[in-house]
């Protein structure tokens, strides 16, 4: 590729913003769909929805195969109602796997037959004036903590006349911070960052008139939180997927907040070592910075494809996010890198052609030869000025 990539920056953070203004917990998806797919299509994309609302556009290439495919999710962690409460208030099962740590003193929206409520997450004894010592030694979880709704709910009654339900969706509020040094803080950062950079790329291969060897399918999915996923969104054609995500910067980790994170493998094995190897060389060609790092704990749009029984190759982008599942932070510098790196590889030359039939002979079909430590060595030597 010639032309230089210039992602705007600006378009990126726009976006980013708007989707946070919009609540999708796994099961409230709709608006965020439409949000999305509107966008696609100004962007001149061919656009598809599945039954329940994931999102299938098409970039044409040159050829229909070995197309590619690009992932990311709109579902958020969130909540629902399990019970109404004798003392008026609403006791919450949480939507996706995440600390009531983090959900004690979020600001909420309540979803409900008769409109939408506001409300606060609280633990169970949330006043020191009453409780004294007893608010810091109580047990943390979402048993201990319940949800006070900003009408008049004395008792179980109220409740009910309000219009809430058992079932009821709860969205927590994202309260983003954009900071003018690049950092940006907020929930549910994982995965509207990753559906930002997306558009982003997609803006500028628009823009730019950027030509690629075969098809792209740009996916949108809803419910990766609970697991599903990519499970339904692809098509026969798609031969690779590179799920677009969060990388935990923690300790013990090798994801940074800056340049791409490269995963390599999650809790359900390593991603595919050619596609990754591909994507590490393009950073490498390309200037991008980049890290490696393995996931213990983390499960991607791409695993809930290759569950599902679709048989591509995958591999895990990522920029790197500080407390995930939590209070979230993460760098423009990475989502700018990943987007870049993005661009650059669904604009590249296919390298495993034979990629392009599901089940074809031994022709064609890959390898893995690794040089001997002491050949790399003596090259090394020779090679050495």
């Amino acid at each position: 590729m010639e032309q230089p990539i210039r992602i705007d920056s600006d378009y990126l953070t726009r976006h980013l913003k708007a989707l946070l203004e919009i609540s999708s917990p796994t099961g409230f998806t709709d608006e965020a769909v439409r949000y999305t797919a509107s966008e696609l299509e100004r962007l001149g994309l061919e656009v598809k929805l599945t039954r329940r609302g994931a999102i299938r556009a098409l970039r044409p290439g040159a050829a229909t195969r070995p197309a590619r495919g690009i992932v990311s999710h709109l579902d958020t962690l969130g909540a629902q109602v399990k019970a109404l409460k004798e003392n008026g208030r609403l006791e919450l099962v949480s939507i996706g796997h995440w600390s009531a740590r983090f959900a004690e003193g979020a600001r909420v929206s309540v979803f409900s037959a008769k409109g939408t409520y506001r409300g606060s997450i609280l633990p169970l004894k949330a006043s020191g004036h009453t409780f004294n010592d007893e608010v810091d030694t109580q047990p943390a979880g979402w048993p201990h903590v319940e949800l006070r709704v900003d009408a008049l709910a004395r008792n179980h009654n109220d409740l009910v006349q309000l219009g809430i339900d058992v079932g009821d969706i709860v969205a927590i509020d994202p309260q983003p911070e954009f900071l003018e040094n690049g950092f940006i803080v907020s929930r549910h950062l994982d995965d509207k960052a990753g559906v930002a950079v997306m558009l982003a790329a997609l803006e500028c291969m628009q823009r730019l008139n950027i030509a690629t060897p075969v098809d792209t399918y740009w996916l949108f999915t809803i419910g990766e939180e609970v697991g599903v996923g990519a499970s339904a969104a692809l098509v026969p054609e798609i031969a690779s997927l590179v799920a677009i995500d969060n990388g935990t910067t923690a300790p013990g980790q090798n994801s940074q907040e800056f340049g791409v994170t490269l995963a390599m493998a999650d809790q359900t094995g390593p991603f595919d070592y050619h596609l990754s190897k591909k994507l590490h060389q393009l950073c490498l060609e390309y200037d991008i910075p980049v890290q490696k790092d393995v996931f213990r704990y983390y499960r991607s749009d791409a695993a809930s494809a290759v569950e599902a029984g679709h048989d591509v190759r995958t591999a895990l982008l990522t920029f790197g996010l500080d407390a995930s599942h939590g209070y979230e932070r993460i760098h423009l510098h990475a989502l700018m890198s990943v987007a870049r790196l993005t661009i650059h590889y669904v604009s590249s030359e296919v390298q495993i052609e034979r990629d392009a039939e599901e089940v074809s002979g031994l022709r064609g079909f890959t390898r893995q030869e690794v040089q001997e430590a002491e050949q790399v060595l003596k090259a090394n030597e020779q090679n050495a000025p």
